[in-house]
């Protein structure tokens, strides 16, 4: 990956819709190279994926909520039954398998408290090897997205 792919790659992930002749001044090649360039990035598996973000509230999921989860047993078998489960819920925006206090820290929209509880109660009451769960509530979305900084790894051919 050089420079230029490195410049597409940043620039796609501030809007995955950018056209590659809005790409070819920002990265300073042909609208052809782009495009080129971007199928290759897309193939290769740069780009996982080409989402839309939206807003919680519009959308009536009104509050977040950031969950701590540790489970009673780690055997591989537990821990990816439970993965799979998280991975099914709807409510779940993310998921990451950590180290430290918890095993989990999952994203969590709910519609309200209520629907919160509704979804604790299904995924961590109800499932005997949640150990313990910890909730913070959302107060404002300081930042939120997927854009990871780029830098090329090997210098563009002459």
């Amino acid at each position: 990956m050089d420079r230029f792919d490195a410049l597409i790659l940043e620039a796609i992930q501030r809007d995955a819709r950018v056209t590659a002749e809005a790409l070819s001044p920002l990265v300073g090649l042909s609208a052809d190279a782009c495009r080129k360039r971007l199928a290759r990035l897309r193939s290769s598996g740069y780009v996982e994926k080409e989402i839309a973000v939206l807003n919680p509230q519009k959308v009536g999921r009104g509050i977040t909520f950031i969950v701590e989860v540790s489970l009673e047993n780690e055997r591989i078998t537990d821990i990816d039954r439970f993965k799979a489960r998280i991975e099914a819920a709807p409510e779940v925006m993310q998921c990451y398998y950590v180290t430290g206090s918890a095993d989990f820290i999952l994203i969590v929209s709910a519609k309200d408290m209520a629907d919160y509880e509704a979804f604790t109660r299904r995924y961590f009451f109800a499932e005997e090897n949640v150990k313990r769960f910890r909730s913070s509530a959302v107060m404002e979305r300081v930042k939120t997205g997927y854009f990871v900084p780029v830098v090329a790894t090997a210098e563009e051919k002459p």
